[in-house]
This record gives structure tokens, C-alpha cells and sequence, in this order.
């Protein structure tokens, strides 16, 4: 029997701030997390800004040896799980622990070890190099970690999708809890690579932005006509899904239902989109068809909108094939002008900013969208996000390799 699947809880860590609370009041208000780098001298790259998590110390959620055991990457995904798992308030024992699962999102894994590795490798050979590193910078491994610090024994693995990972992770954690697998998960995605080797390869690539080195604030416009390219950040968003019924019993708070997933690849290109969005069309067709809904049944799209040349009037092309005329009445945003783009995490990110929007009938705006570019002609909500009744959302999630991962949420009465 398919089973309703309801989000209970919510928790994140990212260049806005590092719990739910502040990272949406700093939505509705338009606010920046964008930065010059720090975590590094970034003067020889071409990009020299970031959405760094900041003030962040790992030690103030739990001790120093438990903390040297994880990349950032694990800590963020443990710190923004126990935020989840409060809000949800689910304590040890409040549910079967192997109905519980872990699925994660993540596009990298721990970068900032493996970069330490082979600096000691290459500076003082193999035997100086850490013997955790293996463990610690694989990409399961902050799953593994979320298992291990919340009793979690049901289903555990990572998705790696590039930036449609979490979105991804949070579909495949949908679809355990429909079919009976799993009664809670604790979903979403993480991410760390705001690193020497992480920036250097994007920037090389020439697809991160490098014209407002200078203005950090100024540098995510998605669907502006000056944007240059998309914005490296890093962090962790993670939600609770449930059983309807179960969360019902418990008296939980359920802030949305997902309702339909819908996942594709273009088969086209490594690192474009399909120029007719093509498999953008196709995962949201997919998530709109599993609900059992039509086009003009969803409100309001949070836009992979990543701010570079070539994605923006991809998306907006797909939007109004998929959706025709009722394209024109939608409202649309992408919050990654505000957070940047966090690769793997940002699925998770997005969809709590999704459930939020939701449970509160709230619509985020798009900052820095001063000169629409012609070719992204729809509402974006430019500079100014507004209340108004939302019933069905959808959040959209494009990567590298032609991944892409739509879901579907609906509020629920």
C-alpha cells in the first residue's frame, strides 16, 4: 500500500546562518551570505568569492576528538541532522531505529582532507598521511557519521548527482517511506569544497563568477542580464520525512507533503544543459504526473536558477514548455542569490526554503535580478519576495552529466 509522506523537521547550516530560524528571516529579508573568501588567500584564482559558512566552530556541537574524526562536510551534515531531529522532535527511542534511514546527498566528499592527504603525501611521503583519511574523506561517510551519532539502522547511502544530489536523496527517501521500507529519514545534502582545488577547478572551467570580486554581494544575479557565472558555497540542509500517520500520532509539526518526484538525464552534454531542456522537461513533467496533478495546479517554482549565462534561459525554456500559458501566472525564485549555489547540498537547502514557503504562504524573492535579461522573461520575483496562498510547489535541481531531480510539495491542512 503507498503510504503520504510528510516533512516534520528541518535543519541547516549555511552561508546565511547556522539554524532554520535565522536562514529564513534572512530570506524574507532579502539578505546576503556571500563573501571574499577567507578560508584561503584566494588571489590567484579568477573567482575570489564564496558562500562560506561563518563563525562556525565544530567544537560548540560536540567535542574536539569526535570533531577531528569528520571533514566539514560530516560536521555540517550531523550538526544540521540534530537541528532537524529537535525540531521534528524525535528523541532516542521515538522510533523504530531500523525503520529509520540516512540518505544523503553530496557532490565531492571531503575535499579539504584529501587535499591535506596529498600534501603530506607529496611533502613527506605516504606513511605521514592520516590513518582515517580514507575514512574520513569518502563521500558516504557523512552519512555514515548522521547513522552512527542518531541511532539510525534502516537504509543508508549517498547520492551523487552533482548538484541534483540532494534533491535526488530527498526523492529516494520519498519513495522508501511510500513503499514501506522505511518509516523516517533523515534526508537532504552536504557540502565542503570551498578549497584551494575545488575553487580552482570551477574557476578554470570558467563557470563561476568573476566579474564582482569586488562587490561580493552583487555577484549571484540569477536571471539578470550581467550575471557571470554561479556561486561556490558549502553547508548542509537536511530534513525529516515521515509517515504521515506516524507523525500524526506523535503530534508533529508537518510543515508540507511531497507528493511527486521526477528524475531525468539530457544525455547531452558534461557540463550544459540540454539548449532545449530537455531533461528539465521531462523530471518536471515526471514530479507534476506522479502526484497525480496537472500544470496549472503548481504556485510557485524555486529555480535551480544558478546564476550563469547558459542554465538561466534553459530553465525559463523548459518552464514554459512544461507549463505553456499558466508559465506567465507562476512565481519563481531562486534563493541561490542569496546563499549561492552549495553543489550537492543545495537540493536540501532549497527544499526547506520549499516547505517553509509552504507552511508559512510565503514566496522568496530574487536578489540582485536588476536588469531581467530578456531571454528570462517570467515573474522571478526580482529584489522582493511576497505573501499570497501557495498550495503546490515544486523545487528544481539540474547537474553535471545531465542530472536532473524535480519534487514536488504540497501543503498540508
Amino acid at each position: 500500500m503507498e503510504r503520504r509522506v510528510i516533512v516534520s523537521g528541518l535543519g541547516t547550516v549555511n552561508p546565511m546562518a547556522h539554524n532554520v530560524g535565522d536562514f529564513w528571516k534572512g530570506i524574507k529579508n532579502m539578505e546576503n551570505g556571500i563573501t571574499r573568501i577567507s578560508h584561503f588567500d584566494p588571489v590567484d584564482h579568477s573567482s575570489q568569492v564564496a558562500g562560506e559558512v561563518k563563525d562556525f566552530s565544530a567544537k560548540d556541537y560536540m567535542d574536539g576528538r569526535e570533531a577531528r574524526r569528520m571533514d566539514s562536510f560530516a560536521v555540517f551534515a550531523v550538526v544540521a541532522a540534530g537541528e532537524a531531529l529537535k525540531d521534528a522532535g524525535i528523541k532516542d527511542g521515538d522510533v523504530d531505529p531500523e525503520k529509520l534511514g540516512v540518505i544523503l546527498g553530496n557532490g565531492i566528499g571531503g575535499l579539504e582532507t584529501m587535499e591535506n592527504g596529498f600534501k603530506k603525501l607529496f611533502e613527506k611521503g605516504p606513511r605521514a598521511m592520516h590513518p582515517l583519511l580514507g575514512a574520513t574523506m569518502i563521500t558516504n561517510i557523512a552519512a555514515g557519521n548522521v547513522a552512527i551519532k542518531y541511532n539510525a539502522q534502516g537504509p543508508n547511502y549517498t547520492v551523487v548527482t552533482a548538484c541534483a544530489s540532494a534533491t535526488d536523496a530527498i526523492g529516494q527517501s520519498y519513495r522508501l517511506i511510500k513503499y514501506g521500507m522505511c518509516d523516517t529519514v533523515i534526508t537532504g545534502g552536504t557540502e565542503a569544497s570551498i578549497t584551494p582545488l575545488g575553487m580552482g577547478a570551477f574557476c578554470n572551467l570558467q563557470a563561476v563568477s568573476s566579474r564582482f570580486n569586488d562587490a561580493p554581494e552583487k555577484a549571484s544575479r540569477p536571471f539578470d542580464k550581467d550575471r557571470d557565472g554561479f556561486i561556490m558555497s558549502e553547508g548542509s540542509g537536511i530534513l525529516i520525512l515521515e509517515e504521515l500517520e506516524q507523525a500524526r500520532k506523535r503530534g508533529a509539526k508537518i510543515y508540507a507533503e511531497i507528493c511527486g518526484y521526477g528524475e531525468s538525464c539530457d544525455a547531452n552534454h558534461l557540463t550544459a544543459p540540454h539548449p532545449e531542456g530537455r531533461g528539465a522537461v521531462s523530471a518536471m513533467r515526471k514530479a507534476i504526473e506522479h502526484a497525480g496533478l496537472k500544470p496549472e495546479d503548481i504556485d510557485y517554482i524555486n529555480a535551480h536558477g544558478t546564476s550563469t549565462p547558459v542554465n538561466d534561459p534553459v530553465e525559463t525554456k523548459a518552464v514554459k514548455i512544461v507549463f505553456g500559458e499558466h508559465a506567465k501566472k507562476l512565481k519563481i525564485s531562486s534563493t541561490k542569490s542569496m546563499h549561492g549555489h552549495l553543489l550537492g547540498a543545495t537540493g536540501g537547502v532549497e527544499a526547506i526554503v520549499v516547505s517553509l514557503a509552504l507552511h508559512e504562504q510565503y514566496y522568496p524573492g530574487t536578489r540582485n535580478l536588476d536588469n531581467p535579461d530578456p531571454e528570462c522573461d517570467l515573474n522571478y520575483l526580482a529584489n522582493k519576495g511576497v505573501e499570497g496562498p501557495m498550495s503546490v510547489a515544486i523545487s528544481n535541481s539540474f547537474g553535471f552529466g545531465g542530472q536532473n531531480a524535480v519534487i514536488l510539495f504540497k501543503r498540508c491542512q
